[in-house]
């Protein structure tokens, strides 16, 4: 018994010192209101009142799913050139490919308990691990501000369209009144009017597309670690020993049961 614990926890020793350490850190980010890039709630300031800056939990859940794709870890490892950081053989696509699930293998982006969203990673140098957890805080907040922005793009387009459109038709009054053509005035003034409210929201859309409303609200940024966090080799260790133990003991009760059979 006492061989198969001893020749188990020597093994066990040997392949977990051997392993390099790893030093975590953590950026936490609050989810900002849905209703943040919504035009009605940043120019209307009745509308505005009725919104919190903060959004629920639940507004993680999509945040959660980008996370679990490559995209965002294939933008940070060309950020930080990963594949030299991770030493990796091949060249290359391939290279980058493994480097980035290399990174992916080393990340972790949850929900906490207290619906926080929680970008963890852990690597062998202290000092690039921060950077890292807030390259891809930075990148999903990015991404969704992205998304945020697609119908207001969508809105300002076809506004702009329309003003360019009234555009015209004013230009060809205003050439008709040069030319002593005699013109509605009511029209061209309906016209003029309704080009003014376009010009508004033009500005408007603009505004909100250039500021880009937050999705995330960064609470910590990622810090440097003064002490590794994995592997946790005493527990190991100690697990290790407790298994071992047990297997040696119950190898030994069978060989015993056999003996005591005659077999």
């Amino acid at each position: 018994m006492l061989v198969i614990a001893g020749l188990s926890l020597l093994i066990v020793g040997i392949i977990i010192f051997l392993k390099p350490d790893q030093y975590l850190s953590v950026a936490t980010a609050v989810p900002a209101s849905s209703f943040s890039a919504d035009k009605s709630k940043i120019f209307s300031e009745n509308i505005e009142a009725l919104y919190s800056e903060l959004g629920t939990p639940d507004d993680l859940d999509m945040i959660l799913g980008t996370a679990k794709l490559d995209t965002v870890y294939l933008a940070v490892t060309d950020q930080f050139n990963l594949f030299d950081h991770y030493k990796v053989s091949e060249k290359g696509e391939a290279a980058r490919h493994k480097a980035t699930k290399l990174l992916m293998c080393n990340s972790k982006v949850m929900k906490s308990e207290y619906g926080e969203l929680k970008v963890k990673v852990w690597d062998t140098d202290k000092n690039l691990a921060p950077q890292l957890a807030n390259a891809i805080l930075d990148k999903l907040q990015a991404i969704h501000q992205d998304l945020l922005s697609i119908s207001n793009k969508a809105s300002l387009n076809g506004l702009q369209k329309a003003s360019a459109k009234i555009k015209t038709q004013l230009d060809s009054i205003q050439g008709f009144a040069k030319s002593g053509i005699e013109i509605n005035d009511s029209r061209s003034k309906g016209l003029a009017d309704q080009l003014q409210q376009y010009e508004k929201l033009i500005g408007e859309y603009q505004l909100i597309i250039d500021s880009k409303p937050p999705v995330l609200m960064p609470v910590e940024k990622a810090r440097a670690s003064g002490w590794p966090d994995r592997p946790r080799r005493l527990q190991i260790m100690i697990a290790a020993g407790i298994l071992s133990f047990l297997f040696a003991l119950l190898t030994a009760l069978v060989i015993e049961r056999r003996k005591t059979l005659g077999l």
